[in-house]
């Protein structure tokens, strides 16, 4: 007969055994899955690089600064000189879209920034301290995501003034659309801030004797990090379009400054083929597509650690 306590033994050798080989089959499947996938999001970030690398040389790569009129090539088609032709003043098409381009990524990310720091504000002071503040700010969140955006976009921008230059016109288009786009990130921040609120390594500190902002930014600030990115890459393909709509509708930048609602503009008076416009819509559509893959992959690098420790603990 066999003893018992042998046989336990070799029963617990061979469980361990087999909750090893469950981690590490997990492990190598996350893995493999990850090898994988295709690499959208490098293949996104060189996109964005480059083409930002080409829109802050448009002059050497187009050969013309985009307010540079030819005269004796008006409305000209596709050619070794002009890639994407030229309008009907004469100025070449591929220097005012690389310039659009430019206005776009440079000054998208600056409103994203803008109007993130402003929801970390309202959003994160409502839900810390709750009560009648934290009831003013959700009305005015309501307020806000009551509102049509693009309506409300259009009002505010009309009821700026519109005949100034085309340096100040970016400058209020792109402000206007970080001032008006808090509403959504604000709901998201403060719902993060009111979990946290009462959490056990909050109250930790405070019986260290943290106080004050001392314990929101280096407390809180960091575990609320992910919701801001979050809140930050999600905001700049709308305030791409957001432009691009106020553009189309003469709202926008101001001429001779090309931007891609602008130069989408001719749509208006001349509906046959059109290269430029053509490749302003092709642009504007493989960004968005970039931003978007970019800001998925980002959540999911947010929830890979999670998707780890769940494999590890449901084979344990």
């Amino acid at each position: 007969m066999t003893d018992p306590q042998a046989g336990r033994q070799k029963s617990e050798v061979r469980s361990q055994k087999k909750a090893g080989a469950g981690l590490l089959s997990s492990d190598f499947c996350l893995l493999s899955s990850a090898f994988r996938r295709p690499r959208l999001h490098h293949l996104a970030w060189i996109f964005l690089a480059l083409l930002f690398l080409a829109a802050l040389f448009s002059d050497r790569i187009a050969g013309a600064s985009y307010a540079h009129q030819f005269r004796d090539s008006p409305s000209a088609p596709i050619s070794w000189r002009f890639l994407l032709g030229t309008d009907a003043l004469g100025r070449d098409r591929l220097a005012r879209l690389l310039a659009a381009t430019r206005i776009s990524l440079l000054l998208a990310p600056a409103a994203a920034v803008f109007s993130t720091a402003l929801a970390t504000l309202i959003g994160g002071l409502a839900g810390y301290r709750g009560g009648l503040i934290d009831r003013i700010a959700i009305r005015a969140i309501d307020l806000m995501l009551s509102l049509p955006w693009i309506f409300l976009l259009i009002a505010a921008r009309a009821l700026l003034p519109l005949n100034v230059s085309p340096a100040v016109s970016v400058l209020i288009t792109f402000a206007l659309l970080g001032a008006l786009g808090w509403a959504a990130p604000a709901r998201v921040i403060r719902a993060g801030v009111r979990d946290m609120r009462n959490s056990d390594f909050l109250l930790q500190a405070r019986a260290c004797g943290c106080r004050g902002m001392r314990l929101l930014l280096r407390q809180l600030a960091p575990n609320l990090k992910p919701v801001l990115l979050a809140q930050f890459w999600t905001a700049i393909p709308l305030f791409i379009l957001s432009e691009a709509n106020l553009g189309l509708l003469g709202l926008g930048v101001s001429d001779p400054l090309p931007s891609w609602g602008n130069l989408l503009r001719e749509l208006e008076t001349d509906l046959a083929f059109n290269p430029g416009i053509v490749a302003c819509l092709a642009l504007m559509l493989a960004v968005l597509g970039c931003f978007r893959v970019v800001t998925e992959q980002k959540a999911e690098v947010r929830r890979q650690p999670c998707l780890r420790r769940g494999a590890g603990l449901n084979n344990l």
